[in-house]
């Protein structure tokens, strides 16, 4: 193999490292979003159900009426919570198999 084709395949070596680099920066960038965004959404969830609560402690006189919705409240905040320690724990295992899988 002459000099000029090695310099050629060392070349193309470092592009495809390049290339690898920059889709893994960008993975994670995307990773990092849906993070940051499944974070908001929870947050504005539970600022809603603390609205609503408020809302029918400020509004609802009959206390019947007003014990019966925070039930209702409070049975969605939990069926939430729950949602989210699955989904929680979903991504953890994705997260996780790829990693071993990358260490491989």
């Amino acid at each position: 193999m002459d000099e000029e084709q090695k310099w050629s395949d060392i070349s193309n070596d470092i592009a495809k490292v390049a290339k690898k680099i920059k889709s893994r920066i960008d993975e994670e960038d995307l990773v990092e979003d849906l993070k940051d965004t499944f974070k908001n959404t929870i947050e504005n969830t539970s600022e809603l159900i603390n609205n609503i609560i408020q809302t029918v402690e400020s509004t609802v006189t009959d206390e019947e009426i007003k014990k019966e919705t925070k039930e209702v409240v409070s049975n969605i905040n939990v069926e939430l919570k729950n949602l989210l320690h699955q989904t929680k724990s979903k991504f953890s295992e994705v997260f996780e198999s790829d990693s071993l899988l990358e260490e491989e």
